[in-house]
């Protein structure tokens, strides 16, 4: 799917930012690009991880610039804050959020950057037509609604829901020849495949957490695993 917004954007090569990176490989949605020469900013918080990343920066020594901190939505780590010390420019290409928790209010802070690409993971666990913003303790992760929003006041227009929502700023929206209902009724674009598959997965979870669990400890594990 990037491969193909790339193409009708007319984007050969190009700079990307990613986090939470992991390893820059694994579930990533920048190593295929990497692979065909593009320069990227790989972030991961985790230090075991990051010494994963850094192996990886050690075969692409002249592509990847690696960063070891979580990006915060305020304060010193904030996303323009890190981005300041590496060489991306500041209209970059592809942007990837996936940090399982503050995504929205990551995005919602950067501003002196612009990407033309936004990825970003998706509660597709929730309906369209439901605003959720991440809150420890509250709520897991952030829904489609509420993406959808904040892209649109960003300037941007969702062209594809695969669990990750991918948005492409508005001026180069006409160069991917959309179905002109999707961009009306953005909705559609939902990936109810996807919303089902989370479902049946959290079931089987909670079901084995039921089978093997003593009861006293049950909420703490859910919750543990929704973090």
């Amino acid at each position: 799917m990037i491969e193909e917004i790339c193409n009708r954007l007319n984007i050969s090569v190009g700079s990307f930012v990613e986090f939470g990176a992991w390893d820059g490989k694994h579930l990533s949605n920048t190593f295929s690009l990497l692979k065909k020469g593009w320069r990227g900013v790989y972030i991961e918080g985790d230090k075991e991880k990051y010494r994963d990343l850094l192996e990886t920066s050690m075969e692409f020594t002249e592509q990847i610039t690696p960063i070891c901190a979580w990006v915060h939505y305020e304060g010193e780590y904030t996303l323009d804050n890190l981005l300041a010390k590496t060489p991306v420019p500041i209209e970059f290409e592809l942007l990837s959020i996936d940090v399982d928790s503050y995504d929205w209010h990551i995005w919602n802070s950067l501003q002196n950057y612009k990407p033309k690409i936004v990825i970003i993971e998706g509660k597709s666990t929730v309906l369209p037509g439901i605003w959720q913003v991440h809150e420890d303790g509250v709520t897991q992760g952030n829904s489609f609604s509420a993406l959808l929003g904040l892209g649109n006041i960003r300037g941007y227009e969702l062209v594809c829901h695969t669990g990750n929502l991918i948005f492409v700023r508005k001026e180069f929206l006409a160069q991917l020849n959309l179905d002109p209902i999707h961009i009306c009724f953005p909705e559609n674009l939902f990936n109810y495949k996807k919303h089902f598959e989370e479902l049946r997965y959290q079931n089987r979870l909670s079901s084995r957490i039921d089978s093997i669990i003593p009861a006293k400890i049950k909420d703490i594990i859910r919750k543990i695993a929704n973090t």
